[in-house]
């Protein structure tokens, strides 16, 4: 097929309607050339659309591909909270030139890039619709029907006082079948769930997903309203925060803005290395602490077939405890305040999975060596690194997270370096205890 073929493709499944995330991958397959000549023959409203459902960092390839003034035409056609996010992720200078241009949209802009971008204000639309609480129903209907093209989801409709407070919500379906002469205030809902402008978008995200919201308003401290954030917002937010937390846990952080095939690898090695460095370190002294017990070691070389075991084991077990501490933080199973509850309740939890463990590993020492005494070791100390294990697992992203410290940061090198040198000092402490029944 040749590329005006391909082109063609394209342009009559996008004038049959076709959902512009299903044409993503046909047009990541085009040139540069082929992209520009492509949205040359959309219209602005068409290409918006399909600028929408793009990654972030392919839009903005994309948007600096045009024309400034072609770039803008279609910023026009955005929603608003994706014009402002796109924006955003620009350069300050570049950003200014396109508000320069888009004139009546600018200031709306300006207003929600005030917001931090993870901020309930900097996720938010303003595209929605309010009505005054002292209006009947049937005049309520006329002006929805008037507004609701400009609107992002017409399922809510707010209302508010005469000071552009929140005062209650309406579902469209309470509305139509309101009966004539009924005000919005006698119908509403006064119980509303809202968040403040500043709160952080993986907690609207949470009060989202609690309370089964299509979208949740947004308030500043008098109440008034500023904004709504839709669900399909809080879907990109869930991703972004899950993606952050694995990078973290692994100690590999994320380049922002790129597609990860696309990354200067010297950048991906960089955001590794710190943590790989501090591991790194961890191993030196783990090895120090094999030197420090070299003597034992060599009174009875059989027990440094038990190192790999018992630093794997408590390698696993340790980031087992940080991995579900840490997702039990990010989706609000676990309270900052019960914590140490949770700690308590780790601690029980490697008490029995150290005791079972360490007695198979003792069993099995002995009936490969014939030393009950080489069991009794081995045993013991796999007890008591699990245990240690479940603890280090659970301290450190609390310790991590009370001094407001993003606690999947702990999960990876900080947990592993700690685990392995306590592990060993645990083996060897009892096997010297013991040397003299051992040799």
């Amino acid at each position: 097929m040749s590329i005006q073929q391909t082109l063609q493709e394209i342009i009559g499944r996008v004038k049959e309607g076709l959902h512009p995330s299903d044409l993503i991958d046909l047009i990541d397959e085009l040139t540069v050339e082929q992209k520009k000549e492509l949205f040359g023959l959309l219209s602005d409203e068409e290409a918006a659309r399909i600028i929408q459902e793009m990654e972030g960092f392919d839009r903005i390839s994309l948007l600096r591909l045009l024309t400034k003034h072609h770039a803008s035409a279609i910023l026009k056609e955005m929603a608003v909270d994706d014009a402002t996010d796109l924006l955003g992720e620009l350069s300050p200078e570049e950003a200014r030139e396109f508000l320069s241009l888009i004139e009546e949209e600018a200031e709306e802009i300006k207003g929600l890039l005030r917001y931090p971008e993870d901020t309930a204000g900097g996720i938010m639309t303003t595209d929605f619709i309010s009505l005054p609480e002292d209006i009947p129903a049937e005049e309520a209907i006329i002006r929805l029907r008037e507004v609701a093209p400009e609107a992002e989801i017409i399922y809510y409709v707010y209302i508010i006082d005469s000071g552009t407070r929140l005062s209650g919500v309406l579902s469209l379906r309470d509305l139509i079948a309101a009966g004539d002469g009924t005000f919005l205030h006698e119908i509403m809902l006064t119980n509303v769930i809202s968040v403040p402008v500043d709160m952080d978008q993986e907690e609207v995200a949470r009060v989202v997903a609690r309370y089964d919201l299509l979208a949740v308003p947004v308030v500043d401290g008098d109440r008034r309203l500023l904004g709504i954030i839709t669900v399909d917002d809080i879907l990109d937010v869930i991703e972004e925060e899950a993606t952050e937390d694995i990078y973290r846990l692994a100690g590999a952080g994320e380049i922002e803005g790129v597609n990860i095939l696309d990354a200067p690898v010297l950048d991906l090695a960089w955001k590794r290395l710190p943590w790989l460095i501090i591991c790194l370190l961890g191993g030196i002294f783990s090895g120090s602490v094999v030197g420090a017990f070299s003597a034992t070691l060599q009174s009875i070389v059989v027990l440094a077939a038990f190192i790999p075991v018992i630093m794997d084991m408590g390698g696993n077990v340790a980031t087992q405890s940080s991995t579900v501490f840490v997702r039990g933080l990010a989706t609000g199973e676990i309270e900052t305040a019960k914590a140490w509850q949770y700690l308590y309740r780790e601690i029980r939890v490697g008490l029995i999975i150290g005791l079972v463990n360490g007695i198979l590993i003792s069993v099995a020492a002995f009936l490969w060596q014939g030393l009950p005494v080489l069991g009794l070791v081995v045993g013991f100390s796999m007890f008591f690194t699990i245990i240690v294990a479940a603890i280090i697992g659970t301290l450190v992203p609390i310790i991590f997270n009370h001094y407001g410290l993003d606690p999947a940061l702990s999960s990876g090198p900080f947990v592993t370096t700690i685990k392995d040198v306590t592990g060993l000092l645990i083996y060897f402490y009892t096997a010297s205890a013991f040397l003299k029944y051992l040799v």
